[in-house]
């Protein structure tokens, strides 16, 4: 069961404020989470998406992330989430690469500033759970309130319906 860092943060209902999903997802998985979320609370919507696109071949991505991590390497993306101060909650979604968040994701928070924000993690992963991405997160996002994450083994994720439904209602979520 999932845990709350803090108790007081979470919303009483999905309506009473704006949440934003933004994930990255090569294969499909992540996206499929970021969707099950988003049927669940309503939540707005945007996938992080490189310029340049990563290889199709797990071989290939698994040693392009290596080298992009351990060079802190950050992709340049096709565009940005607009208007992101109007939101309170922001879900972020990632597969773990490497034990951590893809370089798409570490872009995305490090060019926005989430201060105040309340950030939700979710990570696909097949066998790390969430590695350090959550404490790699609360780097990128000063000032913010890290809840606990959610990891879904990658595949899993079509059938992970529940045990989201629960996480969600965990952190404070009714439903709808």
């Amino acid at each position: 069961m999932v845990t709350l860092q803090n108790q007081s943060t979470a919303p009483n209902t999905p309506g009473d404020i704006k949440m934003l999903i933004v994930y990255f997802s090569h294969s499909g998985n992540t996206r499929e989470i970021a969707n099950q979320i988003k049927n669940l609370t309503g939540a707005d919507i945007f996938e992080i998406q490189p310029i340049d696109a990563y290889p199709e071949s797990y071989n290939a991505v698994v040693a392009q992330a290596k080298k992009e991590i351990s060079g802190n390497f950050k992709p340049k993306l096709k565009s940005m989430a607009g208007n992101i101060e109007i939101y309170e909650i922001i879900f972020i979604g990632s597969p773990n690469w490497w034990s951590t968040i893809a370089p798409p994701v570490a872009t995305f928070l490090s060019v926005n500033k989430l201060e105040g924000k309340t950030i939700i993690p979710f990570i696909t992963h097949e066998g790390s759970r969430m590695g350090r991405s959550a404490s790699d997160i609360k780097k990128y996002c000063p000032g913010s309130t890290i809840l606990e994450g959610l990891p879904i083994r990658e595949s899993n994720a079509k059938g992970a319906l529940r045990d989201i439904a629960s996480w969600l209602q965990c952190l404070g979520f009714n439903k709808r």
